[in-house]
């Protein structure tokens, strides 16, 4: 029982202690890896970095959670190490979400994404206790995509000063768009579609409340939209740029 009891308490105290290493992360990124930066990008580094330490280790680790639990699905129960990998993902979240607030208040599009994403992961976490199944496939889904997108980000901010990193950002950009295209634009949408199909015809009833799968949805719903805009927005952008070329050697 005592044993039991420990246990438990560790699980429900672990948010903390990865809140303290990503913040620990960030303020060495800002006081000593990136303080020669300029004032305008030095915050971007430290949040870039948090990022790389975040998502492809959160994508394994929530691959590799789903693949230990047997009684994986929509209304399955957490497992202790799926619990470990929500707090991990709201430790990540929350730090960064402190970011935006300290360097960039008017960001609210982002500083509602971070709001609207710890709530579905902490509601699953501690309130539900089910339904990480859900979460964690979306969160494998999202960061997938995580370490090439901050690759091109840094490379995107040094580009006006450093050719190597604009012919980086150019050449990560075509493979970049075209697999955050598919995974956003059609994998998500579909999980999400079965997800919400299990949930609507009471395959949780009694484990995952309406309240908690619905909000969920809604999140992921616009969250996906905002996604998709996004990228539409990068490829009109990128055709953009390249018809003038196309048009050159046409001539």
């Amino acid at each position: 029982m005592a044993t039991g009891s420990v246990t438990v308490s560790m699980q429900s105290q672990a948010l903390f202690p990865f809140f303290l290493m990503f913040l620990a992360i960030y303020l060495i990124g800002y006081l000593l890896l990136f303080r020669r930066s300029h004032p305008k990008i030095r915050p971007e580094f430290c949040s870039c970095l948090i990022s790389l330490v975040h998502g492809t280790p959160a994508a394994l680790m929530s691959f590799a959670s789903l693949a230990a639990d047997d009684r994986r699905g929509f209304a399955a129960a957490n497992t202790p190490f799926q619990k470990l990998v929500l707090d991990y993902s709201a430790a990540y979240f929350l730090t960064d979400l402190l970011h935006y607030v300290a360097f960039f208040p008017g960001d609210v599009l982002f500083i509602a994404h971070h709001l609207a994403t710890l709530f579905v992961v902490l509601t699953c976490r501690h309130a539900v206790s089910h339904g990480a199944f859900s979460v964690l496939v979306l969160l494998l889904l999202a960061e997938t995509t995580s370490a090439c997108q901050n690759v091109w980000t840094l490379a995107g901010m040094l580009r006006g000063h450093r050719p190597r990193a604009a012919a980086l950002y150019r050449a990560l950009s075509p493979p970049f768009y075209a697999l955050y295209t598919l995974i956003r634009g059609f994998l998500g949408p579909y999980f999400v579609y079965r997800m919400l199909h299990f949930y609507a015809r009471g395959g949780a009833r009694g484990l995952v409340p309406a309240w908690a799968w619905a909000s969920w949805a809604f999140v992921v719903v616009l969250a996906i939209g905002v996604s998709i805009m996004w990228i539409l927005n990068l490829w009109v952008q990128f055709f953009r740029e390249r018809r003038p070329k196309l048009e050159d050697k046409i001539r």
